[in-house]
């Protein structure tokens, strides 16, 4: 309560081993309407990701490198929407503001794996129509079962060893009274402010990870998609080459925009208020959530035919059904 009906009170008397999030600086007199979007973006994540993964399970002529790499941004979106906002709705309904330190760290380590490991599934569906439009041929030899396997394997190991340190430093880093976090979540910039010393490294490792190793690898697959959609000799294959990766491109943006402009927010505030810089975070990670299965269910017609056929595939759920020739992809086998 003090908290909500004094925005600048710190709770001076709090132990080290926890912390407070204020929810969002300033407004904390309007988190009951601002709690309103944010829920039913919730709700939308969680039902758009679970069709999304449950139609890619169901239809095996699904069962291909795009839509498993589109399984796995819907699981990560899943994991990444619901470690913050349970905890920010808590906060806008119930005022429960306090957090262990360690159930802090937990969540900052979640929210910022699973970004680094959304950017680098981006990463893999870039190359991923890069292969399709540029060597169509060898599609399926080139991006077999083990290789995509690999490829999630390799994004979840590479999200552990670049968030590890930084969390591990954050834990050891003394931290000064009062112990409150102006964020709605723990974001790892907001909880360095609390640094009793000098935490300059972990704000140069957290930016050059974030804008230099993927973008990189995004724009060259992109620089190289578009020179051979240029190439096509038919007017109609170039626009339905753009159209396929149009929805990527728009995801990939709507990603990397929000991310870099929230990050930016935190260490360079622009002399714009607190709450634009939190609400800013807050939406770049619950906006691309929601949108990610909208995008792909109305751009993609596979997910569309697969949407329909779901309550069929429900009902017949229990009786064996030999699948038709068209619907069994002997992908993985593909040498």
């Amino acid at each position: 309560r003090l908290l909500t009906t004094m925005p600048h009170a710190h709770p001076t008397n709090t132990s080290l081993s926890e912390l407070h999030l204020t929810g969002i600086p300033g407004l904390q007199h309007l988190h009951h309407w601002i709690s309103v979007p944010f829920c039913i973006m919730y709700l939308v994540t969680l039902a758009g990701n679970s069709t999304l993964l449950c139609v890619i399970k169901a239809d095996p002529s699904l069962h291909l490198p795009m839509f498993l790499f589109l399984s796995m941004l819907a699981v990560i979106d899943l994991v990444m929407s619901t470690s913050i906002t349970p905890k920010m709705l808590g906060i806008f309904w119930f005022h429960s503001t306090a957090i262990s330190l360690d159930a802090c760290l937990t969540q900052m380590y979640f929210v910022h794996a699973f970004s680094v490991m959304e950017s680098g599934v981006l990463v893999a569906m870039a190359f991923d129509r890069y292969v399709a439009i540029c060597n169509p041929l060898r599609y399926l030899s080139i991006l077999t079962c083990p290789v995509v396997a690999a490829i999630g394997l390799a994004t979840l190991l590479r999200a552990v060893v670049f968030m590890s340190p930084l969390t591990f430093q954050i834990h050891r880093l003394p931290l000064c009274s009062p112990a409150v976090v102006d964020h709605s979540y723990c974001e790892h910039m907001a909880v360095l402010k609390l640094a009793c010393r000098d935490a300059a490294f972990s704000n140069t490792y957290s930016l050059s990870i974030s804008t230099y190793v993927d973008s990189v690898f995004i724009t060259f697959s992109y620089g190289m998609i578009l020179r051979s959609v240029m190439r096509l000799p038919s007017q109609e294959a170039r626009l339905k080459a753009l159209r396929t990766c149009g929805s990527h491109v728009s995801i990939i943006l709507l990603f990397y925009v929000g991310g870099l402009l929230s990050m930016y927010l935190q260490m360079f505030s622009f002399g714009l208020a607190p709450h634009v810089q939190v609400l800013v975070a807050d939406f770049y990670l619950t906006v691309p959530p929601m949108l990610n299965p909208l995008i792909y269910g109305i751009k993609m017609k596979q997910i569309q035919e697969g949407i329909f056929k779901l309550p069929k595939r429900i009902s017949q759920r229990g009786q064996f059904t030999p699948p038709s020739t068209s619907e069994v992809i002997p992908w993985c086998s593909v040498p």
